[in-house]
């Protein structure tokens, strides 16, 4: 049996986490329909990358000032 690989970069790990958050908080307040998990997966994501170009337009990391 082959396992699959995959390598996250770290960008993708903190997005990853935070779509995950976003979905399983939706998950558990019932608001994901039957049926309605991948959309809503994608939807998680989606907004887990405009939080992040949110974060990103508002704070300077210590990196970008250099």
């Amino acid at each position: 049996m082959v396992k699959p690989y995959m390598t996250l970069q770290p960008t993708e790990m903190a997005l990853l986490g935070t779509a995950g958050r976003i979905h399983a908080a939706r998950l558990a307040s019932g608001q994901v329909p039957e049926g309605g998990e991948e959309d809503s997966l994608r939807t998680a994501v989606a907004e887990s990358v405009r939080l992040a170009r949110l974060i990103d337009g508002g704070i300077m990391a210590d990196q970008e000032l250099e």
